[in-house]
């Protein structure tokens, strides 16, 4: 088993999610937001679609060197069982479920005649003998193969929950967080059989599996969004509650620090701080061995710059609540009483502040995936033998300028990514209703 950075990062940050949860479960006021989460249908549906996700991510973050080759690559678990699409390529552009390349070529035929047609492809569809004819019901037929062996383990999934938690289906969000389940499971599998077959998704001019690049995206696109919250929450928390608190000089070179990291413009500061990286990789090349170890290493220091230039902003808001906070009776009675500031801002003062460092994690959960794909497409974001949303766009605009136009790899990454920012765009919605204390006294 091989452990990358990012790796290790990512089941870290796993173990500190289900620690907190367990330990805010217990907390008598956050049962009440904990619970209109739970009920709201919206909310627990849109976590059900991270959590698809996340598993996905969680798969490809699981290393190990492979002995497909003499080599030995570094692969993940995702890719092992991926073997299919990622072995599978094409000689150049195919469309999605498509049997035959996207673009005409010279043929030989078995006669020595030249034809000038489009040539099978050499996996997508090759079990097919007229494609035109056969297509559309081998198709059909598979799918609803694969969808009933999805339905199956889903059923398998089910009764083990049910038996494990010993509860049933008692409210219309159980159910319908069930359903999205049985449907994502279920076309999952149907894909997955599909791929064995066709290339669902396309290729792109190498021939590689659009759909394999998609889904090998996710993780990307999860590091992104929670390892660099990982970096900037520290900050954030200790820099905004030690300015609101203490005041004074100390509020002053906090202040100073955030408003200079502000005026300077964050697309140059991470293109001179990856330029940067760039060349300390290149200069010390015995430590990447590895194209892998190196993209990691590239991701990584992505994820440290991106938490470095955005936590001014949860900063600000930190800092103008323990303002308010500090002026409260229960910290000026404790203050009085002579318990220490340690104790006070340990006991009273970030408890109060919790719910907006919630709001705010998740609210900047979606924006940071998007600014991996807009750093990407500008060629300042992930390594380029990176899979990610950004870099499959980036390679996209010249595809969609040629006649016909290869619309496939920009559609899949859009699919994918829009999905994933739009399920937690409204989770977020959700979070921020649940804990809002305003919003509630307005009902």
């Amino acid at each position: 088993m091989v452990v990358l950075w990012t790796d290790g990062l990512v089941f870290f940050l796993v173990l500190a999610v289900i620690s907190f949860s367990f330990y805010f479960a217990r907390k008598p006021q956050m049962k009440r937001p904990l619970g209109k989460i739970a009920n709201n249908k919206v909310g627990m549906l849109s976590l059900v679609v991270l959590f698809f996700f996340m598993g996905i991510g969680l798969l490809d973050s699981i290393h190990f060197k492979s002995s497909e080759t003499s080599a030995k690559p570094i692969i993940s678990v995702l890719d092992y069982w991926a073997s299919p699409l990622r072995m599978q390529g094409e000689k150049t552009y195919s469309a999605p479920f498509a049997a035959h390349l996207y673009s005409k070529e010279t043929i030989i035929l078995e006669n020595g005649t030249k034809v000038w047609a489009y040539p099978r492809l050499q996996h997508g569809g090759k079990h097919l003998k007229q494609p035109s004819v056969e297509k559309v019901g081998d198709i059909f037929i598979k799918g609803s193969i694969g969808f009933a062996k999805g339905s199956v383990l889903f059923m398998l999934i089910f009764i083990i929950s049910l038996k494990l938690t010993k509860k049933s289906l008692a409210t219309k969000t159980i159910k319908a967080a069930w359903i999205l389940t049985f449907l994502l499971v279920s076309m999952s599998y149907m894909l997955i059989d599909l791929s064995t077959y066709y290339h669902v998704f396309g290729t792109d001019k190498v021939g590689e599996n659009i759909f394999y690049q998609a889904v090998k995206s996710i993780r990307t696109g999860l590091v992104i969004g929670s390892l660099t919250t990982l970096i900037m929450l520290p900050l954030a928390i200790s820099f905004g509650i030690m300015a609101g608190f203490f005041r004074g000089w100390v509020d002053d070179v906090i202040q100073y620090i955030y408003t200079t990291l502000n005026s300077i413009p964050s697309v140059l500061l991470i293109a001179a701080s990856i330029l940067m990286v760039q060349v300390y990789m290149a200069n010390h090349e015995q430590d990447f061995t590895s194209l892998i170890v190196r993209a990691d290493m590239r991701l990584l220091f992505l994820c440290l710059i991106l938490g470095v230039t955005s936590w001014t902003g949860l900063c600000r808001l930190l800092r103008a609540e323990t303002l308010k906070l500090r002026e409260m009776e229960y910290v000026q009675a404790a203050q009085a009483l002579g318990v220490k500031r340690g104790r006070i801002l340990f006991r009273h003062i970030l408890p109060n502040l919790m719910h907006i460092v919630l709001i705010s994690v998740v609210l900047d959960f979606s924006a940071l995936v998007l600014a991996e794909a807009v750093l990407s497409y500008i060629n300042i974001g992930v390594d380029p033998t990176t899979y990610s949303w950004g870099n499959m766009i980036n390679g996209a605009r010249l595809e969609m300028a040629r006649d016909p136009v290869v619309w496939w790899p920009l559609s899949a990454s859009f699919i994918f990514m829009f999905t994933l920012v739009l399920a937690a765009n409204l989770f977020a919605d959700c979070v921020r209703d649940a804990f809002d204390p305003r919003r509630e006294s307005a009902l």
